[in-house]
């Protein structure tokens, strides 16, 4: 009481005498009042009249909202003090991390992250809280929340095996950030154990953690656990959805997927794009570009990922129509037309046929990476303009853009189709000796299909016994093929043989082999084939079509 007499003395004759603006004349009196009880109002009036208040007074000022009932007018003191120029130090960092825990504000926490980050103050404000005599677990979580927002996860963990080592327990947000560390670690035994940490301590699981669980669930395979988190969270927001639906794309069970899509009472650009994304990596191209269809009804845009998700699709059915159109939205709305995008728009028009709305598109882009030039020189050499893309191979080396594997597939594929055979063994020798490329299955069809293709079988069957690994179905198809175009019945008995060795199940070896024995006219070979087919427990495909309406 005394003590607050003399304060109050002391300010009135800064006042009566003009310096009560000064900021180190005053900085006394707002000190002496932060540090007594009651007294966050006059703290503030003294500080409101302080002319240019130093970064000293703005942590204490700070710090009393911090820890007041008013930890919100923290955050705004915080802004305030950043628009003035000053950039605060790591003591602001704790006292204004401290506020975003109490009024949860994961928003304003991570902008308050990142500026730690950039300004190098963490390993500072981790010194500080060493030092301090007394934790609360928001301190502790202010910690933890910033090594989490510089993807120091490893330090996540250990903060936080500490905090339990101190006797607190730690509530939802400790929890969010331990749970993203863990998946970020990608160690399943400790996130596993975290969880089961969870269950054990009964920590309330909020929307934040709740969504955090459902994730960790998906990633990890267990879906039935993820669903078992969503049907118990008493509040639900779209992330929640989202990830629940994700969860399900992850594990191929689009059915569960839709079914829970079907039921969400809202859906953001979050929502539509993992359904369409989900159709299009399974294989129901047809669903993905339906379901885009009708996300073109909403209000809802669609971004650059579900763009490059359905184009997918639309090369993959051959609906080049779909695709130009497509194509004009993103011109005509403006959608960022990033590297993604720009390769998916260059596999769609190159599997449809239309290399020259390809090239059109990859002489735009600004940026281009390996994809891009693979994906053009591939799509060159399959629809027959070979020359060409071994141009674009040239032009791609010139420009120091390291080949990939699949570079090599697109430049072997144009030499078989341009009859370059001896060009095409000098790239599939370069791959190892000049860019350290392991050739692949895919690499050994290319050249076996070069070789056949241009007459040389004898040589084709050579190359493949001498193969280091050895040759698969599509390799032997690829021999039994070109044996039937040039007649050759020794190297097509060899390679039927071999088929029915390897695959007896397919369809496809018994047809093919039949058809060149009817060939040569050696009709009991032919149908001991047909026999074969029919009596065998032999797969027989349905066959299907693929329409596109007029209109």
């Amino acid at each position: 009481m005394e003590k607050l007499i003399f304060v109050k003395h002391l300010h009135a004759r800064l006042i009566r005498t003009h310096l009560h603006t000064d900021p180190s004349s005053i900085f006394p009196v707002i000190q002496s009042y932060s540090l007594l009880p009651n007294n966050l109002h006059r703290t503030h009036f003294v500080f409101v009249q302080i002319r240019r208040p130093t970064l000293l007074i703005w942590n204490i000022v700070i710090r009393c909202f911090s820890q007041s009932n008013q930890p919100a007018f923290a955050l705004q003191l915080f802004d305030e003090m950043r628009e003035r120029g000053l950039n605060g130090n790591n003591l602001t960092s704790i006292h204004v991390l401290k506020a975003c825990c109490r009024v949860q504000d994961v928003g304003f926490g991570g902008k308050v992250h990142a500026h730690i980050y950039k300004m190098g103050f963490l390993d500072c404000a981790k010194k500080v809280f060493d030092e301090m005599p007394e934790r609360d677990l928001v301190s502790w979580n202010s910690v933890i929340c910033a090594y989490s927002q510089c993807n120091r996860f490893k330090e996540v963990l250990s903060v936080f095996d500490r905090l339990r080592e101190a006797g607190l327990v730690p509530d939802s947000v400790t929890m969010v950030k331990v749970l993203l560390g863990c998946i970020n670690i990608g160690d399943k035994s400790i996130a596993e154990s975290m969880v089961k940490y969870v269950k054990d301590n009964n920590i309330v699981i909020d929307v934040y953690l709740g969504n955090t669980l459902i994730d960790l669930h998906g990633r990890y395979g267990s879906v039935w656990l993820a669903r078992e988190v969503f049907d118990e969270m008493k509040e639900r927001n779209v992330v929640s959805w989202n990830a629940m639906i994700s969860s399900y794309v992850k594990a191929g069970d689009m059915i569960q997927a839709r079914k829970l899509f079907d039921l969400m009472p809202k859906r953001d650009v979050v929502s539509w794009t993992t359904m369409i994304t989900g159709y299009s990596q399974s294989g129901r191209f047809s669903d993905s570009l339906s379901l885009f269809l009708d996300m073109m009804k909403t209000n809802i845009k669609p971004d650059e990922i579900t763009i490059a998700s359905v184009l997918s699709a639309c090369a993959r059915l051959g609906s080049i129509d779909t695709g130009k159109s497509i194509h004009d939205y993103i011109r005509k709305n403006n959608v960022k037309q990033d590297l993604y995008v720009g390769n998916a728009l260059i596999d769609m028009y190159c599997k449809c046929g239309s290399t020259e709305n390809a090239l059109k598109v990859f002489d735009k882009m600004p940026i281009k990476d390996s994809v891009s030039w693979t994906s053009v020189i591939s799509g060159l050499a399959v629809n027959g303009n070979a020359i060409y893309a071994l141009e674009l191979f040239s032009t791609m080396l010139t420009e120091n853009v390291q080949p990939s594997h699949g570079t090599f597939v697109g430049i072997l594929l144009a030499c078989a189709h341009a009859g370059m055979v001896n060009k095409g063994l000098e790239y599939f020798e370069s791959m190892k000796r000049d860019y350290k490329l392991k050739p692949q299955m895919k690499h050994y069809g290319c050249v076996v299909d070069m070789l056949s293709r241009s007459g040389n079988l004898d040589r084709a069957y050579e190359f493949m016994l001498q193969m280091p690994i050895a040759p698969d179905v599509i390799i032997w198809r690829i021999l039994l093929g070109n044996c039937k175009l040039q007649g050759n019945m020794v190297l097509a008995e060899i390679a039927t043989n071999k088929l029915l060795e390897l695959d007896p199940c397919n369809s496809g070896n018994y047809v093919l082999s039949s058809n060149i024995y009817a060939g040569a006219e050696r009709w009991d070979d032919a149908m001991k084939m047909r026999t074969l087919l029919n009596d065998g427990d032999v797969l027989k495909p349905t066959g299907w079509s693929s329409l596109h309406p007029n209109n």
